[in-house]
């Protein structure tokens, strides 16, 4: 049974992670635990359920009540069947909630949900599944449809989980999620922390067994088929942000600089795009 709350009045106190709070505010909405997060369309929203985030609240367009619920319910009536009970569902009519920012784009369910702790570093990389594990690292990725992409890419193609660098965007920002189509809530990933990185971040990769191959262009740098990129055991894919690119002791430091051949007149790719092909090329074994 759901708790549908009917609200005439985008004011109500109960709508502020909806209408006031930034996505930076929601992130540190607890002082004592992690923060919120707000996924948009049924899609990404099943797929948080899914994957064990838990609804504070549910925002929907009146006269899409059915429409985009029914997509949950089979979700919240295995996993959370209390909570579906009493998890509010905020009900407003359709000249309300087009008022916000993104709805007219959007048009679909919204949900608060409680965001988790993620693990650290080591608990991260131990965990990972596969014989052959390959992981993505985004150093300062700022944009957040990248993220998402990247993310989209990385469950697509195999990738055994993502590092994100403390100043990237943050794979559960709006934008990032919905992009993703909900699929930052499939691959494991977790933060680490800027400075840490750039202090001590390859040889902490190292310490667990993962060679590093930076994507740039260097004198020394080989194609992403490589044959020797074959017979690494562990190898750690880093990405960085558009235009700067990855730091140069990011690159220094890296056991490979590799590269996706061009055309002539061309140097580069969107690191979305880029991340699509090195994944393709290699990732994990058992995806060729």
């Amino acid at each position: 049974m759901r708790n549908l709350i009917y609200l005439t009045d985008l004011s109500a106190p109960a709508l502020e992670p909806y209408v006031k709070m930034g996505e930076g505010q929601l992130v540190h909405a607890f002082h004592d635990r992690p923060g919120l997060f707000i996924a948009e369309s049924p899609k990404v929203i099943e797929r948080a359920l899914r994957a064990g985030y838990q609804p504070a609240s549910f925002l929907v367009e009146e006269k899409a009540l059915e429409r985009d619920l029914s997509a949950l319910d089979d979700e919240m009536a295995t996993n959370n069947k209390r909570r579906w009970e009493q998890t509010p569902v905020y009900v407003v009519r359709s000249e309300l909630i087009r008022q916000l920012a993104g709805y007219n784009l959007l048009k679909g369910v919204l949900a608060v949900m409680y965001r988790v702790q993620r693990p650290g570093l080591a608990d991260f990389l131990a965990a990972l599944s596969g014989d052959h594990p390959r992981i993505a690292v985004l150093e300062s990725v700022v944009n957040p449809a990248n993220v998402g992409a990247i993310f989209r890419s990385a469950a697509a193609l195999g990738i055994n989980g993502v590092i994100v660098t403390s100043d990237s965007a943050d794979p559960l920002y709006r934008r990032s999620s919905r992009v993703s189509m909900g699929t930052v809530f499939q691959v494991p990933w977790t933060y680490l922390d800027a400075h840490q990185w750039q202090d001590e971040g390859i040889h902490l990769l190292h310490r667990f067994g993962y060679q590093t191959a930076a994507m740039a262009l260097r004198h020394n740098t080989i194609a992403i088929d490589d044959p020797r990129l074959d017979k690494v055991g562990k190898l750690a894919i880093i990405l960085g942000a558009e235009g700067p690119g990855l730091r140069e002791t990011t690159i220094d430091q890296s056991d490979f600089t590799i590269k996706i051949p061009m055309a002539d007149g061309v140097d580069s790719l969107n690191v979305a795009a880029a991340s699509a092909l090195a994944f393709w090329e290699l990732g994990p074994r058992q995806q060729k």
